[in-house]
Formats: structure tokens, sequence, C-alpha cells
């Protein structure tokens, strides 16, 4: 069954509003994936990890800089190694995950966001910033999950497009999980397909 048959709605992901446009960066281009687990792939193989998928469905040489169980501050330490050693055209960068599992101070994370954004701006890469959910009590017995929204607070003000619900709606459909805080090789699939589209739809990615 095709995956936009099954979840047409995971498919538009972030697509909610207008997304700021982009320079479109050209097939062969390397494209960096800064995270922890959800983008290197855990809970699925390296060939199905979002990264590789989305490599296949752009020609974007995508980088798989995902590190399980990094928190936004290790992420960042990371990054300028990352930036010199691959010199992206694109930065994808989902990260705060460990950090809103960990509780830890959310000023911490929005400044470490923040710190990896100017990174990233100080060279000649631009930059997709990808929502992470809000873990709450309400969506262990809704199954349903909401971005954080510092992420869109983020975006708005340092005028960045961003990918929205993408995990959020790959992680509350238990169909698409290989655990509870983890896609299946599925679940990667329609998240790499959102993040497509937002591609698309942000100029980033010729239609």
């Amino acid at each position: 069954m095709a995956l936009a048959a099954v979840a047409p709605s995971l498919l538009l992901a972030g697509c909610g509003r207008k997304p700021l446009r982009g320079r479109p960066v050209p097939p062969g281009a390397v494209v960096l994936a800064l995270g922890d687990s959800l983008t290197h792939g855990t809970g699925a193989t390296p060939e199905t990890a979002y990264p590789a998928v989305l490599a296949g469905l752009t020609g974007w040489r995508v980088v798989n800089a995902g590190v399980p169980g990094d928190t936004s501050a290790q992420a960042l330490a990371r990054l300028p190694a990352l930036l010199q050693a691959h010199q992206p055209a694109l930065v994808l960068l989902g990260i705060g995950g460990n950090d809103f599992l960990r509780r830890l101070p959310e000023a911490e994370t929005r400044a470490n966001v923040r710190a990896a954004i100017a990174q990233v701006r100080a060279t000649d890469a631009q930059l997709l910033l990808i929502a992470v959910p809000r873990p709450s009590v309400a969506a262990a017995f809704t199954g349903s999950l909401t971005d954080h929204p510092l992420y869109g607070e983020i975006a708005e003000e340092l005028k960045l497009p961003l990918h929205r619900q993408g995990w959020s709606e790959v992680l509350a459909d238990e169909s698409l999980r290989a655990d509870a805080i983890h896609a299946n090789a599925r679940g990667y699939a329609v998240f790499a397909q959102g993040l497509k589209a937002t591609a698309v739809a942000s100029g980033l990615l010729p239609r």
C-alpha cells in the first residue's frame, strides 16, 4: 500500500503555514542531518533511517549525524567539527527531544537550539528546523502529540523554515513506531516524505 494512501496528513506535516522561501539545494549537494536517536534511525536499520530515505527522495547526499541519547548541548558541541568536515549546503536541525525526556531546563534547550542556528548561519549553509514533540501526561492517555512550542517561536523569531508535526504525528501512530519514542522503518519513511514536502514548500527543493 502506498504511503500516501496510508497517511496523507503525515505527508503534509509542516505545511500548515506558508514556509519561508529558501534557495534551491541541488541534487548531489551535501546535507547534514543533526539530531539524536530519531535522526540516527533507532528502531530500524541504517538504510531505512530518515536521512537515508530522504537522500533517495531528493538526490541529496545526506550525512546522518544523529547520536542516540544526545541532548541539545551534546549535539551543539559536535556541530562545529561537523560543519568543518562536511561543509553542507543545508542543515536539518532536530535536537532537544532528550532534553524534554530528562526534564532539563527549557531555557537551556532554547539557548542551545539558538546557538546551533547561529553556528550554521555563520557558514554558507541554509537551515531547516525540525520540531520535536513535547512529552505530556495528556499525550500518554490520548495517544496524541504536539510539537514543543519553542520550535515555532524560534522559527518565527529568526525567520526560519520549520517542519511542523512531523515527529508528533509519526510517534502518535502506533503502526509507525518501533517503541514508545522511536519510529519503525515505515515511520521513518513517512517522516522523510513529509520532510521532503516541507523542503519543496520552503523552496529548498525544486518541485
